[in-house]
């Protein structure tokens, strides 16, 4: 399923009469990927209660809306993204309980129809997450997410990210190509198909290929991971302004992006390796994210799920002026 459309789709809410072209364009895009009639019907429930919920509680926000790669095939994740004063998560999980004026069947409706359902609520609004995958599919959850936006909704991004796992290791790729539009995104997919060839190389030996890979384009930035499951060491190399950090644990690690343009010049990468904590989380993200956030700040975020992490972070700190791209993924040697 490499040939998804990696970007986020967002569709605003502001009134009732946009929630069904959410609900039609999440199940068309259901149907796209695979999904039969009865997991598309799936996919429109848990939009229609997530659309309906987020217009009775905040007023307005967005849905964002991506196919999701799997090891066969490929599900739909939905996440309701508003900027209202938080509702009590735990109260609204509970069938019957509404602040709405309405039955208040919504949320627990969601949870019982995806497989991946999770929210994260306070003062500043809330992020609901629904992941819903083929009744087929008994494959775990992969702990990751990613808020993948181009500048003004353009077609085209300069930014991409790229995630590849086996039995033994995890790697990441986020690139920004210098720049934004399709010259930025073309010089970005270059260094991204070096990484798809060979995703479980040693980071320092990667990177050479990317940068000949990305010869002859504009360039960009690069930051490249590597995680082993069985001893617990996380590889990093970055080249240029991807901003990259290990979260959680005793304490924030940044990781070290040396200067450069890949695909131009940069002097001789170094790889930095670290020991990973149980569950501690590798955050990367472009210069589309301003690098003032602090996840100390949003209490009990860190132990929610990657995806809802990325776009709270995008919601908030998001420059408007660029494209952006937001890679969170939960690091965990104990690995099924």
């Amino acid at each position: 399923m490499s040939n998804l459309r990696r970007l986020t789709e967002v569709l605003p809410l502001q009134d009732d009469s946009q929630v069904g072209h959410a609900r039609r364009t999440a199940q068309s895009l259901a149907r796209q990927v695979g999904m039969d009639d009865t997991d598309s019907g799936r996919v429109a429930l848990v939009v229609t209660e997530l659309a309906t919920n987020l217009l009775k509680h905040a007023g307005q926000g967005e849905l964002h809306l991506r196919a999701l790669p799997r090891a066969h095939g490929a599900g739909i994740e939905v996440l309701s993204v508003d900027r209202a004063q938080g509702f009590d998560p735990h109260a609204c999980l509970t069938d019957g309980y509404s602040t709405g004026g309405t039955q208040g069947f919504g949320l627990g409706t969601i949870s019982r129809q995806a497989q991946v359902f999770d929210l994260y609520a306070d003062a500043r609004g809330a992020v609901l997450l629904a992941r819903v995958y083929p009744r087929a599919d008994n494959a775990p959850d992969v702990r990751f997410g990613v808020s993948h936006h181009a500048l003004h909704n353009d077609p085209a991004c300069g930014d991409t990210w790229r995630l590849a796992q086996n039995d033994e290791f995890l790697s990441a790729l986020v690139i920004d190509g210098l720049g934004h539009g399709e010259e930025a995104e073309h010089a970005a997919r270059s260094g991204a198909q070096a990484f798809t060839d060979a995703p479980f190389g040693a980071p320092q030996q990667l990177l050479p290929e990317i940068h000949q890979a990305m010869r002859g384009t504009r360039g960009g930035a690069v930051a490249l991971a590597r995680f082993d499951r069985r001893s617990g060491h996380l590889g990093f190399v970055g080249i240029g302004n991807i901003s990259a950090s290990l979260q959680g644990g005793e304490r924030t690690r940044g990781l070290a992006s040396l200067p450069g343009i890949v695909g131009e010049q940069y002097r001789t990468a170094v790889q930095y390796d670290h020991h990973i904590e149980p569950r501690q989380l590798l955050v990367m993200h472009s210069d589309g994210l301003q690098t003032r956030w602090r996840l100390e700040d949003y209490p009990g975020l860190a132990a929610r799920h990657p995806a809802i992490i990325a776009t709270v972070l995008h919601r908030d700190f998001c420059r408007a002026r660029d494209d952006a791209t937001v890679l969170v993924i939960e690091l965990d040697t104990h690995h099924d």
